[in-house]
């Protein structure tokens, strides 16, 4: 069973690279090469998120990056959408994303100022082909635990991810990253880490 990745580049997490990047068959198998390749890349990735290394991170970034969490919405069953048209917490290229990390050293970053203590919990990693075999389609859970400061209440974001992992030159780098949160309210008190 293929993952669920629309060829309509309209509604597609991938955008217009849609059509090109259509998983292709059933999951890869956990012992797949590919799969590894994915999944350690991932590991990799949340270690730096959790370190807040975010200039690291921004080198793991394709240049044509494009990271989206649109905002989730509760409909009745049947509906066919569970997303706001045309609303999104992020709609990010690489440009605006190095402009939020460039801002955590300008000393106006208050949201951050003391540092979020950070905790990127990764699972149900699946990987799937694509037509070019340079490409990666790989789904992911994440559940960030965030605590800031001595007063306030940790707390919790869970989401979902489908993530284009593109080989450039030998290295794999992220070209889209989807993200669903699981809640339709973020209680989270703000967005300015990743996920």
């Amino acid at each position: 069973m293929s993952t669920y990745i629309p060829i309509d580049s309209a509604s597609s997490p991938l955008g217009q690279d849609a059509s090109k990047t259509a998983a292709v068959g059933p999951s890869l198998a956990f012992d797949d090469q590919r799969h590894l390749t994915a999944h350690r890349w991932l590991v990799e990735e949340t270690y730096i998120l959790d370190r807040q290394d975010y200039d690291a991170w921004l080198e793991t970034l394709a240049e044509d990056i494009h990271y989206f969490m649109p905002i989730r919405v509760t409909t009745a069953l049947g509906t066919g959408y569970d997303t706001a048209k045309d609303m999104a917490h992020f709609d990010e290229d690489k440009y605006s994303l190095s402009r939020r990390v460039a801002r955590f050293d300008t000393g106006h970053a208050w949201a951050e100022d003391p540092p979020s203590r950070l905790r990127h919990h990764l699972s149900n990693v699946r990987t799937f082909a694509t037509e070019n075999e340079n490409e990666l389609v790989v789904e992911s859970a994440v559940l960030l635990f965030r605590s800031r400061g001595d007063v306030l209440e940790p707390s919790l974001l869970s989401v979902g991810r489908v993530d284009l992992l593109r080989l450039e030159d030998g290295v794999w780098r992220l070209a889209r990253r989807h993200i669903a949160a699981d809640e339709s309210v973020l209680r989270m008190q703000n967005l300015a880490v990743f996920l």
